[in-house]
C-alpha cells in the first residue's frame, strides 16, 4: 500500500510511523515549503517531496492514500480533492472548520466510495481503549451524563499564527481540544445532539505569560478566537454533556479527561499533567466507580503508558482498514455530529441563547 502525507507539520511523525509499522509505503511528503517538506523526508526516511498533492500523485500513479496534516482551513478542500482523484484520506483533527465543511466531505466520501478517517487518537489510548471494553460489554450500563475537559493554566499555542487566527484554524481550543468531546461522545455511543448552551470567553489572549510551550513561532496575524469554553449539551435519547475546553484560564493544571456516569457504574479517563503541554510530566489513569455487595468501590484500571496518547496507533488503524479489512475506528458520520456540536457552541455563545442542533 502506497501512501504520501501532505503537510510537514508536527503530527506528520505520527502519520509516518503509524503508516511504515502497519506495513505501508510513504512514498512522498508533499508541503509549499521545500526547505521544510525535505528535512521532513530526510528525518523519516521518505524518497521523495513535493509542492503538491496532484504532484504527487503524478508522479505515483498506483498511489493508494494520503494523510493531511496541514491548517484546517486546508482539511476540506485537500480531502475532497484527494477522494475526486480516488485516493483514501486520513486526516488530522479537527476534521474541518465548521458542519458544512464537514458536510462537504462526508458527501465526497460517500461518491467516491473511499475510507476518510480521522486523527481521533485519544480513542485508541490505551486506557481509553480499555474503558470501552467495559463499556461495550455493559458493565457501566447506559451512560446518562458525562463531562469532557481539555483544560490549560497555560497554553496558548503562539500568537498571530494559524491557530489563533479563525479564518485559517475555525476557532480556538473549541475546535483544537475537541479531543475529549469526541472520546465522551464515543463512550456515550455518539448520541443525535439536540440542545447547545455555550460560553466562550478571550481572556489573556497576547498575554506571554499564559503561551504554550511548543515553541510555535509567532506571526503578525490575527488573534480572534476564544481562550477557553464552557458548554452543556443535549441529547434526543435524553443523555447530556458538559464541556470545559481551554488553552489559558485560572486553573490549577493541564487536565485531558472524560468522566461519566452510568446507570450500573461510573468512570474517569484521565490525563494529569505536571507542566501543561509537557507529555513527560503526566500521569494517566482510568478507574471505575461501582458497587459490589453492598459496598461502593473504585476499581483501578492498570494500562501501560502512551506518550503518543494513541496517534501512532491510530494511523495504523488506517492502514489495517484497507489491507486487513477491520473496522474504522471513527467515522465520517461521527465526525458530522461532532462539528455540528462546535457549530452550535460558538452560535450559542455568540447569541447568548440555547441552540437547537
Amino acid at each position: 500500500m502506497q501512501i504520501g502525507i501532505i503537510g510537514a507539520g508536527g503530527m506528520a511523525a505520527y502519520h509516518a510511523k503509524g503508516f511504515s509499522l502497519a506495513g505501508a509505503d510513504v512514498v512522498g511528503i508533499a508541503d509549499p515549503n521545500e526547505q521544510r517538506s525535505e528535512a521532513f523526508a530526510a528525518l523519516h526516511g521518505i524518497a521523495a517531496t513535493y509542492r503538491t498533492m496532484r504532484e504527487m500523485k503524478t508522479q505515483h500513479p498506483d498511489l493508494d492514500a494520503v494523510s493531511i496534516v496541514t491548517p484546517n482551513k486546508f482539511h476540506a478542500p485537500l480531502t475532497i480533492e484527494a477522494l475526486q482523484m480516488g485516493l483514501h484520506v486520513y486526516c488530522e483533527k479537527p476534521p474541518a472548520r465548521n458542519a458544512s465543511e464537514m458536510q462537504a466531505m462526508y458527501d465526497a466520501a460517500k461518491r467516491s466510495g473511499k475510507l476518510l478517517m480521522f486523527g481521533f487518537n485519544n480513542r485508541l489510548r490505551p486506557e481509553s481503549k480499555a474503558m470501552a471494553s467495559y463499556i461495550r460489554q455493559g458493565e457501566v450500563g447506559t451512560i446518562n451524563s458525562a463531562q469532557a475537559t481539555w483544560i490549560r493554566r497555560a497554553g496558548i499555542p503562539g500568537f498571530g499564527g494559524w491557530f489563533t487566527d479563525k479564518e485559517l484554524s475555525g476557532g480556538g481550543p473549541v475546535i483544537d481540544l475537541l479531543h475529549m468531546i469526541d472520546l465522551a461522545l464515543y463512550f456515550m455511543g455518539y448520541p443525535e445532539p439536540k440542545c447547545v448552551l455555550a460560553s466562550t470567553f478571550h481572556d489573556f489572549m497576547g498575554n506571554a505569560s499564559f503561551k504554550g510551550p511548543w515553541g510555535i513561532a509567532d506571526g503578525k496575524g490575527k488573534m480572534d478566537v476564544e481562550t477557553a469554553c464552557h458548554a452543556m449539551v443535549t441529547f434526543k435519547s435524553g443523555q447530556c454533556l458538559t464541556i470545559r475546553n481551554s488553552w489559558a484560564e485560572m486553573n490549577e493544571r493541564e487536565v485531558v479527561s472524560v468522566t461519566f456516569q452510568g446507570t450500573k457504574a461510573g468512570g474517569k479517563v484521565e490525563r494529569l499533567f505536571g507542566i501543561d503541554g509537557v507529555d513527560e510530566t503526566s500521569v494517566d489513569s482510568a478507574v471505575l466507580y461501582t458497587e459490589e455487595y453492598g459496598r461502593q468501590v473504585n476499581r483501578n484500571i492498570i494500562t501501560e503508558k502512551d506518550e503518543t496518547m494513541g496517534r501512532i496507533s491510530n494511523a495504523m488503524n488506517f492502514v489495517q482498514c484497507l489491507e486487513d479489512g477491520i473496522e474504522p475506528v471513527n467515522t465520517p458520520e461521527e465526525a458530522l455530529i461532532l462539528m455540528r456540536i462546535t457549530d452550535a457552541i460558538y452560535k450559542s455563545s455568540e447569541t447568548g441563547s440555547s441552540v437547537m442542533v
